[in-house]
C-alpha cells in the first residue's frame, strides 16, 4: 500500500512539474499603430483644428485608448533630448499591429543657422548662431513649410526648406497581420494559464487519481473468512 501510495505522490509531482508555473500574459498597454502613409495627423485634442503636425511615415504611436472616432496615442519617449507627447490620431488612419516594433520613433535632431544682421562696419565674431532641435513632424500652413520641434522643454514650430529625409521602417510590411474578429487566441485565466492547459491539467490530475483508485481497489486484503477455509 505504502509503495503504491508513493508511486502517486511522485505521479503528482510530475504533473504539477509539467504544469506552467507563469506563463506571461499579452501585454494589452503596449499597443502600436503604424503611419503607413504620409497623412496620418498628430492632434492635440479630438479636434481636426487642433492638428500639430503629420506623424512621420512608416513610424509608430503608441496606443493609450482606442475610441471610435479619436485614437489616444503618444510619441516619442521621455529620454533627454527627447519628450513624449501626448494627442490623438484619427483612428480610421491608423494602421493598428500586434507586435512590438523595434524602432517605433524616429529620433531625430535638427540644427539650424540663424543668420544675425550686419553690425555696421564691425568684425562680425557671431554673424550666425545654431541651435538644434528635437524633430517630430512637419505640416504646410499657407504654403510654408513647418517643423514642429522641441528646444528647452517649448514646443514650437520652425519654417524649413524642404522635408526632412529619413530611412523608413519595413517591419510592418512583413509582420503577421492581426488576428480578425472570432480568431482570437486561446482565453487566459488570472495568472496567465489558458483554459486550454488547465483542462489539460485536470484530465491529467483526473487520470492519476483513476490509476490510483484502480491500484487500491486491485489490492484488497484477504477477507477473514476465506482465509480460515481449508
Amino acid at each position: 500500500m505504502m509503495a503504491h501510495m508513493k508511486k502517486l505522490v511522485f505521479l503528482l509531482f510530475f504533473v504539477m512539474f509539467l504544469a506552467p508555473a507563469h506563463v506571461p500574459v499579452r501585454a494589452e498597454s503596449l499597443r502600436y499603430a503604424v503611419a503607413a502613409d504620409s497623412n496620418v495627423w498628430f492632434y492635440a485634442s479630438e479636434d481636426e483644428s487642433d492638428k500639430l503636425f503629420l506623424v512621420p511615415e512608416t513610424y509608430y504611436v503608441r496606443i493609450l485608448s482606442e475610441g471610435e472616432v479619436f485614437t489616444a496615442v503618444e510619441y516619442l519617449v521621455n529620454e533627454p533630448p527627447y519628450k513624449k507627447v501626448l494627442g490623438y490620431c484619427r483612428t480610421a488612419a491608423l494602421t493598428f499591429v500586434d507586435f512590438i516594433p523595434a524602432r517605433p520613433y524616429l529620433k531625430r535632431q535638427v540644427v539650424v543657422s540663424y543668420k544675425l544682421p550686419d553690425a555696421g562696419g564691425m568684425e562680425d565674431t557671431f554673424g550666425s548662431i545654431e541651435k538644434k532641435f528635437v524633430y517630430y513632424g512637419m505640416r504646410y500652413e499657407n504654403g510654408q513649410l513647418y517643423f514642429y520641434v522641441l528646444s528647452d522643454g517649448v514646443f514650437g514650430y520652425i519654417p524649413a526648406e524642404e522635408p526632412l529625409v529619413f530611412e523608413k521602417n519595413d517591419d510592418w510590411l512583413t509582420a503577421e497581420p492581426p488576428p480578425v474578429s472570432g480568431e482570437t487566441d486561446a482565453p487566459m485565466s488570472e495568472d496567465g494559464i489558458s483554459a486550454i492547459q488547465i483542462v489539460v491539467i485536470c484530465l491529467v490530475l483526473a487520470a492519476a487519481v483513476a490509476v490510483a483508485l484502480f491500484v487500491i481497489k486491485g489490492r484488497k486484503p484477504p477477507r477473514g473468512d476465506d482465509a480460515s477455509d481449508p
